[in-house]
């Protein structure tokens, strides 16, 4: 079953673009933790199948955001490791 808290990290991952404030002051203030740390349970919050039950699209929408952001780490190391400077 999902906490309280975790409930409340997946409702607030549905709809933080409506605050007015800065996201990383909300994450402060609501969950009394710094940003790294948020993101960190946040992390392990999504590979629970409770968080799944409790709102299936934001679970999807936030591992495909990881995903990607994953790929995007690995093609950038890849292409900086491949020596292609622009020089002749």
């Amino acid at each position: 079953m999902l906490s309280e808290r975790h409930a409340a990290m997946l409702d607030f991952e549905r709809s933080w673009w409506s605050n007015e404030e800065p996201r990383d002051q909300v994450v402060r203030a609501r969950f009394q933790c710094s940003p790294e740390e948020y993101h960190a349970e946040l992390a392990a919050v999504l590979e629970d199948p409770a968080a799944l039950e409790h709102d299936p699209l934001v679970v999807r929408r936030l591992k495909r955001l990881r995903l990607r952001a994953r790929k995007a780490r690995i093609e950038g190391v890849a292409a900086a490791g491949s020596g292609e400077n622009g020089s002749a």
